[in-house]
This record gives structure tokens, C-alpha cells and sequence, in this order.
């Protein structure tokens, strides 16, 4: 399921992480609560789908060299945010 989620988050990140929520457990294994992935749905999809995937795949835990795979996600919701200066004229 992992390989599925990072091929539908290329198309929406959303839509991946509503797929990991229909078709599996991985977003309630990950979270303990709600609140925190419908959060991350809204405002950082591309982190809390990080998240998710690198908690599942690894020691259901994210350490070490999983965190980096979490902040590159995070800046990609960040430049999903910002845009660039092109954009703006």
C-alpha cells in the first residue's frame, strides 16, 4: 500500500491520504488521535502522507533519516503555500 500512496500523491496528496484511510489502518496506527491527521489533511498533506508512509514502512517509529523524508515533505507544503515571485506578477 505504501508503493500506491506515493504514486496517488503525485496526483493529489489528499487524495492519497484519503485511499490510506478507505483501503487500510496506517493513519490510525501512525496517530493515536483524529485530530492531528484531519489537521494535517488540510493545512500539511504532504507531511502528515510522509508521515504516515515512513511510519508504517519502518521501525513504526520515525527516527534518523526518516525525519529528513518528513521536513522535505514539509517544505514542499511550504512552497505549495508560498509559490514563486513568477506567479505573483
Amino acid at each position: 500500500m505504501p508503493c500506491l500512496a506515493v504514486l496517488l500523491a503525485f496526483i493529489s496528496p489528499r487524495l492519497a491520504l484519503v485511499a490510506v484511510a478507505l483501503l487500510t489502518n496506517m493513519i490510525s496506527r501512525a496517530f493515536d488521535s483524529l485530530l492531528l491527521p484531519l489537521l494535517g489533511f488540510f493545512l500539511l498533506p504532504w507531511t502528515t502522507l510522509a508521515y504516515v508512509i515512513v511510519w508504517d514502512t519502518g521501525t513504526h517509529e520515525v527516527k534518523g533519516f526518516e525525519w529528513f523524508i518528513v521536513v522535505l515533505a514539509f517544505l514542499a507544503d511550504l512552497g505549495s503555500y508560498g509559490g514563486t515571485a513568477r506567479g505573483h506578477d
